[in-house]
């Protein structure tokens, strides 16, 4: 039975590596993947163009796999085990901290299963080889649209607070002043995400493209 000690060791090691995934990749890939998806604002032809560059990876699978799927599923199921283990007292002490603490725990549940469903429908059912047709056909119904904006919304307040979180744990920012000025870039990168996915649903949900112009 491993001590209390190496229990620690192991644990502190875990707890940096679920910290640091959630930066690289997951979050540097759906900093790609919001930016691939935004193409849809543009023209439809110009969001296929792109999906099909990626479909040609070479070796797409198991880069897939190592760098997105692996990371994913460590920090997720990892990160159920925290709010397992751990206990909140949000209620008991309304600090600040403590509220983030709560409402990273259960955008980080909704995220999880969100990202689950978006690749098991996206990915494999269609082989990765979704057109602008077939999201607009997926998004025109208003409860898939709902669900998206939902998990949208989630991943993109736990990335926001994921980053402040990263940087408090990595001794990156120590002083009260720093962790102020990262909550506040944490807070604009989950506006900034959030909006930015809500209007890719809507550009597909009505047929919007607000960028057409760039293809004139």
């Amino acid at each position: 039975m491993p001590s209390a000690g190496s229990w620690s060791k192991t644990s502190y090691i875990l707890d940096k590596l679920q910290s640091i995934t959630g930066i690289f990749p997951i979050g540097a890939f759906l900093v790609e993947h919001f930016f691939e998806n935004s193409y849809a604002l543009v023209s439809p032809g110009k969001f296929n163009f792109v999906a099909g560059k990626l479909e040609t990876i070479p070796w797409r699978v198991p880069i897939e796999f190592l760098f997105i799927w692996l990371p994913i599923l460590f920090h997720g199921c990892y990160g159920c085990y925290i709010w397992w283990t751990g206990k909140s007292n949000a209620l008991g002490h309304p600090w600040m901290a403590n509220w983030m603490y709560v409402l990273q725990r259960w955008t980080g549940m909704i995220a999880f299963v969100y990202i689950g469903w978006h690749v098991w429908t996206e990915r494999f059912l269609t082989q990765g080889k979704s057109s602008y047709a077939d999201m607009a056909h997926t998004m025109s119904n208003p409860w898939v649209a709902a669900c998206y904006a939902v998990g949208i919304l989630a991943a993109s307040i736990h990335l926001g607070n994921g980053l402040w979180n990263f940087a408090c744990k990595w001794g990156i920012v120590v002083t009260a002043r720093s962790q102020r000025a990262a909550a506040l870039f944490g807070a604009l990168v989950a506006v900034t995400f959030s909006v930015i996915g809500l209007a890719i649903i809507a550009g597909f949900h009505y047929n919007w493209i607000p960028f057409e112009f760039y293809t004139r």
